[in-house]
């Protein structure tokens, strides 16, 4: 089951046509759906957090908590809906589009893909390519 959460910061996305799409990714990736939250929220919020749970004193768009058991996919997506939108104009993209990279992106993560490499970034990043084309 996928949810989706706000922390002061209201999204406006078609919640039934992005669940369906989430779910159709873990599915092609031969894995099961288990519980996943999708946390929208503020800099200040995902910054604290990247604080506390990975000593990071940066601000980031997306962390991922993993909670998955073998291919039961479960975990918090957390999202800074202030880096999606500076990131949206940086790259030159709707602020739809760029959100929906982030959170392919953390799904991802759980899904066990990782982008600590140059090898691991481009493969992470065709599957982000491939996934955004079956929305």
């Amino acid at each position: 089951m996928i949810e989706f959460q706000h922390i002061d910061s209201p999204v406006k996305i078609n919640y039934q046509q992005t669940t369906r799409w989430l779910n159709n990714v873990i599915i092609n990736e031969n894995k099961n759906i288990g519980e996943i939250v999708f946390v929208f929220c503020t800099d200040e919020f995902l910054l604290a957090k990247n604080i506390k749970h990975l000593n990071h004193d940066f601000l980031t768009d997306v962390i991922t908590f993993d909670y998955c058991n073998d291919n039961l996919i479960a975990g918090d997506v957390l999202i800074s809906t202030e880096r999606v939108e500076e990131n949206a104009r940086t790259y030159e993209v709707t602020f739809l589009k760029e959100l929906q990279r982030v959170m392919v992106h953390g799904l991802l993560h759980l899904l066990g893909y990782n982008d600590k490499t140059k090898k691991e970034r481009e493969m992470m990043q065709k599957k982000e390519d491939y996934y955004l084309l079956k929305i």
